[in-house]
């Protein structure tokens, strides 16, 4: 059962994530803030982080440069899941190294889809994950 990391400072976001995950056989493990996300990273080695960019301590491209820069982390797969919409927003996750950028309001459903599609590429199983990339404005 694959492993995933959801962070997010909205408990209700968070709970979202977990429960739609969840009761489509994923493990869910969740942090509140950055400083916690990469505790629950060392902790608990997920499968794919699942991450909001506005949370305190640190923000979600702070969490994804530290994940990125550890050997033993860097690959594990990354979702954005924030409000920044903006294009300039959405270039600066393509180049700090996400595997996918979604836009809240969210769709459970498409969070789904992308969850299982990153998954799928990063065991080789999705074809040119470079390829795959696909973000929702």
């Amino acid at each position: 059962m694959p492993k995933v990391l959801a962070v997010d400072d909205q408990v209700h976001i968070v709970r979202l994530i977990q429960v739609n995950l969840e009761r489509n056989g994923y493990q869910v493990v969740t942090a509140y803030d950055g400083e916690q996300a990469l505790e629950k990273v060392k902790e608990e080695n997920p499968d794919l982080i699942v991450c909001d960019v506005m949370m305190p301590r640190k923000d979600g491209f702070e969490v994804l440069r530290e994940v990125k820069s550890d050997p033993g982390t860097r690959d594990i797969p990354f979702i954005m899941l924030t409000a920044k919409a903006q294009d300039a927003d959405v270039f600066r996750g393509w180049a700090s190294g996400v595997d996918a950028y979604l836009t809240k309001p969210f769709n459970p459903q498409e969070l789904l889809a992308f969850v299982k599609r990153v998954l799928d590429a990063s065991k080789g199983m999705g074809g040119d994950s470079e390829g795959d990339k696909v973000y929702k404005l």
